[in-house]
């Protein structure tokens, strides 16, 4: 998984240096009859701490056919998005959780995406 933005300029809000929009898309397939489950608590519980975060969540679908789950993430801020991440994964709400992917994923796929419009 790379990162876009490592070579691009910082932007400056209020006078404080913001790191370059990244936006992942990630799709997960997640194990035989775990996908409402999964989409459940990831609803109740990753998503408000990924906000908390400032992070933006820009839609998120299912594929029940794949037994797949798609979403969108974005983050812009001081941090880059890999510092931001990993103090989601640090974070003692993260831990409080009780929730390990590998639990429910099979398959992860994280990609960088750019908007063109």
């Amino acid at each position: 998984m790379t990162e876009t933005g490592s070579m691009a300029k910082c932007t400056y809000l209020s006078g404080e240096a913001t790191m370059p929009r990244t936006t992942q898309l990630r799709t997960y397939t997640v194990r035989d009859g775990l996908l409402d489950e999964w989409v459940e608590r990831w609803r109740q519980e990753i998503v408000p701490l990924r906000l908390e975060l400032g992070f933006e969540i820009g839609g998120s679908w299912v594929d029940r056919e794949r037994n797949q789950f798609i979403w969108l993430i974005s983050y812009e801020g001081p941090k880059s998005f890999a510092e931001r991440n990993a103090d989601y994964w640090a974070s003692p709400q993260r831990e409080q959780m009780n929730l390990n992917p590998d639990d429910y994923l099979v398959r992860t796929d994280d990609r960088v995406v750019e908007s063109v419009a």
